[in-house]
């Protein structure tokens, strides 16, 4: 939340309007005084890294009550404040419309009362409302993520990562003692009494023997399948700890509440493993928010003050949400709504409605090609039990391409045991590789197979692809030691930081994880940069030193110039701003491959990897004829990849087009217009284009089926 709060007041600020806090949220509004005031550009410096919110949040029964608004109503109108950011749930943003309903009628209660006079009620005549969802269960229809959730996501991951480590360093152990009969069964109860999806993702990321959620309750008979499947895993000799996440308003097909204890007993009396329960609670909600929340509460932020300015006496309130990667705006109404349909959906136990509402034998090879990228082992798994489900026979190519030719394919393979060559005369990229094959069909039947490829790279550089396995690993990678550098000048005056990051000629780790950990610059090679603009950054920055704000961050992608070289930039900001800040530079390196991969990385690599596998299955099938697969259609090459809004399948072949084969890039770069807001945000005076369409747009009740096989 603190990352929208700090989008809010610095583009309000930008644009030339008066900000301000309201502590303590709707108790705040009511009680007024010391609990509203001006907000300034340094009041927001130094919370992107604070978990919660700074402003504080509080439940207000006074607010539900119309007395209670006519207070609020007197404060605002007395500070002369006629557009309210809200940052909540669906009951915040829905006794915000109501607020904006009444907005009149409270007007002249006021001045039926004598508090105000017939100025104010005209000057300050309609209440203009934005609202940005911030709830950690990602339970509000009409966005894909809401603010909070991911980094609630990174939270049960690293308890789950500890768990396990610990269960395995104590079979190791026992192991060691000859104790091999020592087994483990986690049961975790994580938040969501109305919605499963922090339980189904985490599920998912963590690869969980089985998950309890309320929006799908087990058939009867469901306490003697899980048994059964816990004891086959148990069973085959490869797995010594399960896992059963269960979130906490889990209930069975009879409205029967299902609990961890409940669990934990069951699988005791039956299997006689030994089971421990862990309740993770509001652990959940604390800690550093992660590289994706910051980014979407800034963008999500810009955007809201945007609307604002937008807004007419006739426009209804909106929400700002996220549809893909793109923002767009949605009736508040709309969605406060279907979310509560959702929630009665599930009390007269429509299970199915509830579910449609949230939104719903061949030998297949699978290798990695190139650098490593976190998440890749999340979309090797997928692809390979999706594709044995499929009843296929999976083979794993070692090593890459070099694998391939030298004959590296086996049969049956661990889903962990696929390597990939990153060796240095490994030049041949996958998308490159597969335009290669592509090109070679004509030589060699053997190579008329479906053939598909899952962009994986921190760089993010993958033509026909707006994001890619690793990168949001790396960018939290990136995010979190630019919060520990900047730690470290807590107790030093006037420092600036020369931070130089991956991705070869593609700037986005540098630009999105510039605007993520709060940077003042990043330069880039698709932006072009002279002597003078690094001029005036210094200037820019000695400006800063005179402020409260004495730090600063700079990053640089590590190709963005040949001449204007980390150790040149360092030198000159170091000279030029002699006297007033002295300089550091850091290298981040490989550090930024390495880590636990994220859940964003875990689950988008789970979610590409199968829909690729369903691909690969459809187009076998189609080409299977006289007893054999042939496919050399340009179709049957393809890239999978998020474009805007959709995972679209596109025929490599017509990427072509769109790629800058020399430097290893895309043509078209979809998070250049993110650079403004960094630069905005960073007090510098740039134009801002509006949000992806400007347009207020109506909530999908339910996407439509599939119409062809190019985009799912």
């Amino acid at each position: 939340m603190n990352a929208a709060v700090r989008a809010v007041v610095r583009m309000g600020i930008y644009v030339g309007a008066k900000v301000y806090f309201v502590h303590e949220g709707y108790q705040g509004m009511v009680d007024g005084g010391d609990n509203i005031k001006e907000a300034s550009w340094e009041s927001v410096s130094s919370m992107l890294q604070v978990g919660g919110t700074v402003i504080g949040s509080a439940r207000c029964k006074e607010f539900r009550a119309r007395e209670g608004r006519l207070k609020a109503a007197y404060n605002l109108v007395q500070r002369g404040i006629t557009n309210l950011c809200v940052i909540g749930g669906d009951g915040s943003l829905t006794g915000a419309n109501l607020f904006r309903e009444e907005w009149s009628s409270l007007l002249e209660d006021l001045l039926q009362q004598g508090l105000i006079d017939s100025e104010a009620v005209q000057k300050y005549s309609a209440l203009h409302i934005v609202g940005m969802v911030g709830s950690i269960d990602n339970d509000f229809c009409g966005t894909d993520m809401t603010i909070g959730t991911d980094s609630a996501l990174h939270r049960i991951i690293e308890v789950v990562d500890a768990i396990m480590t610990t269960a395995q360093r104590v079979c190791l152990t026992q192991r060691y003692l000859s104790l091999c009969s020592h087994q483990r069964t986690f049961v975790l109860e994580v938040m969501g009494r109305h919605c499963g999806y922090l339980a189904l993702v985490s599920a998912l990321a963590c690869g969980a023997d089985w998950v309890f959620i309320p929006e799908m309750p087990p058939e009867d008979g469901w306490e003697e399948q899980m048994c059964q499947k816990l004891s086959e895993v148990r069973g085959s000799g490869k797995k010594r700890l399960n896992i059963i996440i269960v979130a906490e308003g889990a209930i069975d097909s009879k409205n029967k509440p299902i609990t961890t204890d409940h669990i934990k007993d069951l699988v005791v009396r039956c299997l006689g493993f030994d089971t421990r329960v862990t309740i993770l609670g509001h652990v959940q909600r604390g800690g550093t928010p992660s590289a994706f929340d910051r980014i979407l509460a800034s963008r999500m932020g810009v955007e809201a003050v945007l609307a604002l300015l937008e807004t007419t006496a006739n426009t209804p309130a909106c929400v700002v949400s996220l549809c893909g990667n793109q923002a767009v705006r949605l009736p508040l109404m709309e969605c406060v709504q279907m979310t509560q349909e959702v929630q009665k959906a599930m009390d007269e136990g429509k299970f199915e409605e509830a579910v449609r509402l949230r939104g719903s034998s061949f030998n297949v090879a699978v290798l990695n090609v190139g650098a490593p990228a976190a998440g890749m082992n999340a979309a090797v798994r997928a692809a390979v039990r999706v594709g044995i489900s499929e009843g296929h026979t999976m083979f794993a190519v070692s090593d890459g391409f070099e694998g391939f030719y030298k004959g590296q394919v086996q049969c049956s393979c661990s889903v962990t045991s696929l390597g990939h060559n990153h060796m240095s005369h490994m030049v041949v990229s996958a998308y490159l590789g597969l335009l290669d094959l592509l090109a070679a069909r004509g030589e060699h039947d053997a190579l008329c197979v479906p053939m598909v490829m899952v962009p994986a790279t921190v760089s993010n550089n993958i033509p026909g692809s707006d994001l890619s396995i690793g990168a949001d690993t790396a960018l939290n990678a990136i995010t979190d030691t630019c919060d520990r550098i900047k730690q470290s000048a807590s107790g030093t005056k006037r420092r600036v930081f020369i931070i130089e990051t991956m991705g070869g000629y593609c700037g986005y780790l540098a630009s999105v994880g510039g605007l993520a950990a709060g940077a003042d610059a990043a330069y880039i090679y698709e932006e072009p940069f002279d002597i003078r603009d690094l001029q005036a950054n210094v200037e820019h920055l000695t400006e800063k030193m005179k402020t409260s704000i004495q730090r600063g961050l700079v990053l640089r992608n590590e190709n963005s110039n040949d001449n204007y070289t980390t150790d040149f930039i360092y030198q000159l900001y170091s000279e030029e701003g002699r006297g007033v800040f002295d300089c550091r530079k850091n290298v981040l390196g490989h550090m930024q491959q390495g880590g636990a991969p994220s859940p964003f990385d875990r689950n988008f690599g789970t979610k590409i990897a199968a829909k690729a596998m369903q691909w690969i299955s459809k187009k076998l099938k189609e080409s299977y004829r006289q007893g054999r697969v042939f496919a050399n259609t340009e179709d049957s090459c393809c890239l999978l990849g998020m474009r805007r809004r959709a995972l679209v399948f596109q025929p490599v072949v017509q990427l072509k087009d769109q790629t800058d084969f020399v430097h290893r890039i895309p043509k078209e770069q979809w998070w250049l217009k993110l650079r403004p807001l960094m630069k905005i945000l960073a007090k510098y005076k740039t134009s801002y284009d509006v949000s992806d369409s400007g347009q207020l747009e109506h909530v999908v009740r339910n996407r439509p089926k599939e119409a062809d096989t190019s985009t799912l």
